[in-house]
């Protein structure tokens, strides 16, 4: 068990805030911290791993971290943090990035296998593709054995298709390991398919706390499709205008009223959604 209990002054998104985090987190779990930018989740994860200070206390299985008289060094926490640039030692190679942690051959090589990267073991990562990189940072993470690993967002530059990869690796180290492992992620598909558990935190506080499928239909609505994209193209087509929409890597064409043709220009963002669930769902071919 994890028992968190820490507050500290920010300057979020909307100016001066009050990080207040006061939760239990179950060992072994999977948990995913979401919000807004600026909300305070990566400042969270640093608290956690000793690299920025905050009032209150922290308590892992029974062993005190912080508290009023207490403060262990990040060294010492048995962490494991994984950012979203790698932090690679680049005169290394990827094996020597895992021993460098500690000298446990056998646990290097286990690990190695673990994310695909044995046939990679004796390259440096300049010669990597970022997808390969994160591996090795995740794979690093693993060589303490951490009681908590703390990933901030690690997969956020991938693309889709490596990006779900890494996303079984991880569930595969996690079931292995059974870290205890707290995750930043804006991705409600990644949210669902990997965690137990989600706090969604605003203002440097947590306003959610539960399962995903049912914090995040709270937040986002079951009644309907919403999606946030940005207007790239407004054209008139005869009678009709049409707007030019990209939503992620996507283009999408939607039709727009005379109205809102004339109040909205390129660079807008917008939210795009239907007014009844009634999807239409097609397998992608080839995908």
């Amino acid at each position: 068990m994890i028992e968190i209990a820490i507050h500290k002054p920010l300057s979020g998104a909307n100016g001066a805030m009050q990080l207040n985090v006061n939760t239990t987190i179950e060992s072994h779990s999977f948990v995913a911290i979401t919000g807004k930018s600026g909300s305070g989740k990566t400042t969270l994860l640093r608290v956690l791993a000793g690299l920025e200070k905050a009032e209150g206390s922290i308590c892992v299985d029974g062993e005190i971290w912080q508290d009023a008289n207490t403060f262990v060094p990040p060294q010492k926490r048995q962490i494991g943090f994984v950012f979203q640039d790698y932090a690679l030692f680049e005169n290394m190679t990827v094996l020597e990035n895992l021993l460098y942690v500690t000298k446990d051959t056998q646990l290097a090589h286990h690990l190695l296998e673990l994310t695909q990267l044995t046939q990679l073991q004796n390259r440096h990562p300049h010669t990597l593709s970022g997808g390969q990189k994160q591996r090795v940072a995740i794979a690093r993470a693993m060589m303490k054995k951490p009681k908590l690993l703390l990933l901030d967002e690690p997969l956020s530059a991938l693309d889709s298709a490596m990006r779900a990869t890494l996303q079984n690796e991880l569930l595969t180290l996690h079931k292995e390991f059974g870290t205890t492992t707290l995750m930043v992620s804006h991705d409600p598909s990644e949210i669902y398919k990997m965690c137990a558990h989600v706090l969604v935190l605003e203002n440097g506080a947590i306003i959610q706390s539960g399962a995903p499928k049912e914090v995040l239909l709270r937040m986002q609505g079951s009644q309907k499709f919403s999606f946030r994209g940005e207007i790239v193209a407004i054209e008139r087509v005869d009678v009709l205008y049409v707007g030019i929409v990209a939503i992620g890597q996507q283009l999408v064409e939607v039709v727009l009223s005379h109205s809102q043709a004339q109040s909205l220009q390129t660079g807008d963002k917008v939210s795009l959604s239907t007014k009844a669930f009634a999807p239409v769902v097609k397998k992608d071919i080839g995908v």
